[in-house]
């Protein structure tokens, strides 16, 4: 346990209703790591960080936040991590630089430290030109950028980010993946949650599907797609025979298409290849067409991430 930044146990919520959000999950995040929490929207994503922030009271099990309990040691545990929430929340009475000041008092830095974070993280996202503004007088992506720095000011070693790069421009989600790498790089823990399926195999060394409330698989994402990501083969060829067999291999075709559904598409595709020679078959084109976490998502929770980001549902 003494290598874990955050450790789950048996953590059950069930809310007024009778609603089951989490069901008994067990779940380990290594300190150092970069760790995507995956899932449809009610799946128990945000309960999960709510709980580990005190956001949200659990019904059973526990949760540690490098090794302080999240309810017995909750001033110790919640001082390790910094959140930054889907919803934005800001006091628009106060300047941007003031808020993140606060932010760091919150969290016991001194006055001057927590001046001195402030500015750091103003320049680090590129908003010291707005250090004076208010909340209101900021753009949505702008907005975005306060939230995350306000989640970093008090230099915390677990980094919680909830849906991050929602809603900014691609020029931005990009400045904040060298950010959050730069970070991990120096020992953070990340854990992330997002829609955007690229983000998640771009970042993280590790990640787990949550579905109604149960972990459904964890691994490294290349790990996922290998075991449970179905790949495929295309093979555009002149004449198809009308009794074509490339067992073991099956197949589907369409027109002058053969489609050929394999989970090593790479290592497949020259003994496919080399069979179709001896059957003397003319081929024009291959393509191969890889698996993603994408595929191995829509596999487990039978919905997309595209279809996904259309639920405003969210537990």
């Amino acid at each position: 346990m003494d290598q874990m930044a955050i450790h789950i146990d048996k953590l059950t919520k069930i809310y007024e209703g009778g609603f089951k959000a989490l069901d008994a999950i067990d779940l380990d995040i290594p300190k150092g790591s970069f760790f995507g929490l995956l899932g449809p929207n009610g799946a128990g994503k945000t309960t999960t960080i709510g709980i580990l922030t005190g956001l949200v009271n659990l019904t059973s099990g526990s949760a540690a936040a490098m090794g302080k309990d999240v309810v017995n040691e909750f001033r110790e545990a919640r001082s390790l991590m910094g959140l930054s929430p889907q919803e934005l929340n800001f006091d628009v009475f106060f300047s941007i630089r003031q808020l993140l000041i606060l932010q760091a008092g919150y969290y016991g830095l001194s006055k001057d430290r927590g001046a001195s974070r402030a500015d750091l993280m103003l320049e680090r996202f590129g908003l010291t030109e707005k250090a004076n503004n208010t909340a209101r007088e900021l753009s949505g992506g702008m907005k975005r950028r306060v939230q995350i720095a306000k989640a970093l000011v008090h230099d915390p070693p677990i980094i919680i980010l909830d849906e991050p790069t929602a809603g900014v421009d691609i020029e931005l989600r990009h400045m904040l993946w060298d950010y959050l790498r730069e970070l991990n790089a120096k020992g953070k823990t990340i854990l992330l949650t997002t829609h955007y399926i690229e983000e998640a195999e771009a970042l993280c060394d590790r990640v787990a599907i949550i579905d109604q409330g149960k972990i459904v698989t964890e691994g490294s994402p290349q790990e996922l797609i290998s075991t449970l990501g179905t790949g495929s083969i295309e093979i555009k060829i002149h004449d198809i025979p009308a009794e074509l067999n490339l067992e073991p291999w099956s197949f589907s075709q369409s027109e002058n298409t053969l489609h050929i559904p394999t989970s090593r598409p790479e290592s497949d595709m020259p003994k496919i290849i080399n069979l179709l020679t001896q059957l003397e078959v003319s081929i024009e084109e291959v393509k191969i067409c890889k698996s993603s976490l994408e595929d191995v998502f829509l596999k487990l929770t039978g919905r997309s991430f595209l279809e996904d980001t259309m639920e405003i549902k969210n537990v």
